[in-house]
């Protein structure tokens, strides 16, 4: 059981760092510090839409419409934190 809780951790800790990564690249790419046109960029900036569109779409369904604002990475993030905090605290009750 301890194995399936360490794979669980590793799985949102690169989900994590995909969302942040996408975060970090949506700014740089609205103050035209990257461009998507650039072949590299574009790759990763539409892999990383592919891989995040699913959780950000369920994400998107229950929050309100901000105009232009889009919170749903940060609820996101806060989300993967608490499922981190639940699997850890877990993980301390079968060592």
């Amino acid at each position: 059981m301890l194995t399936i809780l360490q794979v669980l951790l590793l799985i949102l800790g690169v989900v994590r760092f995909f969302v942040i990564a996408h975060f970090i690249m949506s700014w740089l790419i609205r103050f035209d510090v990257l461009n998507i046109r650039q072949e590299f960029v574009g790759q990763v900036w539409y892999g990383l839409e592919r891989i995040l569109q699913p959780i950000y779409s369920r994400v998107r369904r229950f929050m309100p419409d901000l105009g232009g604002i889009d919170l749903s990475p940060i609820v996101v993030l806060v989300g993967i934190e608490i499922l981190r905090i639940f699997l850890i605290n877990n993980m301390m009750s079968f060592a």
